[in-house]
């Protein structure tokens, strides 16, 4: 056969094929990319990369399920949510969401997640001073004045979500503690119980505050108070945003004599012994995207703390709020108001119950140093946010880091504060409004951790650089 001839077949030949792969990849590819209807069916649910989580679990976080037929339109939202609230579970390091087209009207959902190691000790390094500045500053930073603990924990035991963890602490505070939580203890997944108890014992604590600074007593060779708790709770959760917690707490406080000489207020009538049965009911709604550091939506947190004296205290009754919204600005900037408050009957209560503004959380910045005491206090933080690095490093060897996600927030803020205190003594910030404003920068990473780094103004003209290992 002439070469021209085996040169036409072979075109001939060469253009069929290439002609039968164009049009098998243009079918392949119209196949992946079919046009939805106005509404789809949720064909199945999957889940890959959960190795030790019981899927029925998730399938309780998700506002979707097998069967149920969505606007496509909607598609996208209901991916960024199912996302969020996988994220939102103490669980994963990274949560990747599709949705795969089986025809113009059924869809599967696919959900991959990364999961982090449940069983990890915790050593914890903690300051018995409300901040590191007040350490440094204050207390000479004598490492005396530091907690050493291990807790081992068990985040996701037996692939339920329930929580196993036991705590030995010493340093400042010797600490130890066993807590249990099972959430769901039926077959709607909406019960739960836990329980918990712990012992502790100081050679030092504080016993009063002038000129709003706490005012410590220590004792050489034996221990100024020692404290017992023990505690059952019930959880219900009738949806994913809306928890009801219900808790009975017996506490038993014994203190030396030097205490109450020092300040017979320190409990009620004189007493070196507190007892009391206290019963919390707690509310939390969760509409934000991430419970631990909200960026965008609703959080409000609420409690109901009722006090029945056995042994010095008599009656008390405290209402707490917590109200925080979050929103997501153009731009890549974000903007928060947090309130916080509480309101106490009576208003006249033993000095170890007083702790307002100036304790945990509760603090106006700028005014690290110092407390105010009181039985009522209001808060509000004001923030805005830009969002400077938001990545994820991979390339670490280590399995339970192998997905570390980063995060940096430059910020401004602005908070105002105001307590109430029925015996405010020669406390100068005692019953007069506070206001705080700075910069700063906070930095969020893995397994909760988050960092604050602020340059803070008050009132008072005094200003400095703050440290904080907790969100706001």
């Amino acid at each position: 056969m002439p070469y021209t001839i085996l040169q036409r077949q072979f075109m001939r030949f060469f253009l069929a094929a290439y002609i039968l792969i164009i049009f098998s990849c243009s079918a392949a590819y119209a196949q992946g990319h079919i046009a939805l209807k106005d509404s789809v069916r949720i064909h199945n649910i999957e889940f890959d990369g959960n190795k030790k989580t019981d899927s029925t679990v998730l399938l309780r976080e998700l506002s979707v399920t097998s069967g149920c037929k969505i606007a496509s339109r909607d598609l996208p939202q209901i991916t960024d949510v199912t996302k969020k609230r996988m994220m939102n579970l103490p669980l994963f390091s990274e949560t990747i969401v599709t949705a795969d087209t089986l025809n113009d009207s059924t869809i599967d959902l696919h959900i991959r997640v990364k999961e982090q190691w449940f069983i990890m000790p915790e050593f914890t390094l903690k300051l018995a001073d409300r901040n590191i500045n007040v350490w440094w500053t204050e207390h000479n930073h004598d490492i005396r004045r530091a907690n050493l603990g291990l807790t081992l924990k068990h985040r996701n035991f037996r692939g339920k979500l329930e929580q196993l963890s036991a705590t030995v602490q010493v340093g400042y505070t010797q600490k130890l503690g066993l807590e249990y939580f099972k959430p769901y203890i039926d077959k709607k997944q909406q019960n739960g119980i836990g329980a918990s108890f712990f012992v502790a014992q100081n050679e030092e604590t504080y016993f009063n505050t002038d000129l709003n600074k706490l005012l410590f007593v220590k004792t050489q060779g034996s221990y100024i108070m020692r404290q017992f708790e023990a505690a059952v709770l019930y959880v219900h959760r009738p949806g994913y945003a809306v928890k009801h917690t219900i808790e009975a707490r017996y506490r038993d406080h014994k203190v030396q004599d030097t205490i109450v000489k020092l300040n017979p207020g320190y409990y009620d009538t004189g007493s070196t012994r507190l007892r009391l049965m206290e019963f919390t009911y707690r509310y939390e709604l969760n509409h934000v995207d991430n419970w631990n550091y909200p960026l965008h939506g609703l959080k409000v947190v609420g409690y109901s703390i009722t006090r029945v004296g056995i042994q010095g205290v008599g009656f008390q009754q405290q209402l707490m709020l917590e109200a925080g919204y979050f929103k997501k600005l153009p731009h890549k900037f974000l903007w928060s108001e947090i309130f916080r408050g509480r309101v106490s009957v009576p208003s006249d209560v033993p000095y170890y119950f007083r702790n307002a503004l100036g304790a945990n959380s509760e603090y106006v910045r700028g005014y690290e140093y110092y407390v105010e005491d009181g039985s009522h206090y209001a808060l509000l933080r004001t923030d805005l946010k830009y969002e400077l690095f938001n990545f994820t490093m991979r390339w670490i060897p280590i399995n339970i880091l192998s997905v570390i996600p980063v995060r940096v927030y430059p910020k401004i803020f602005a908070d105002v504060g105001v307590g109430y205190n029925k015996f405010p003594g020669n406390s100068f910030l005692n019953n007069r409004g506070l206001m705080g404003y700075g910069i700063g920068v906070d930095v969020v990473s893995a397994y909760e951790f988050k960092f604050r780094l602020e340059y803070a103004f008050n009132h008072l003209g005094e200003n400095g650089v703050f440290l904080h290992l907790n969100s706001e």
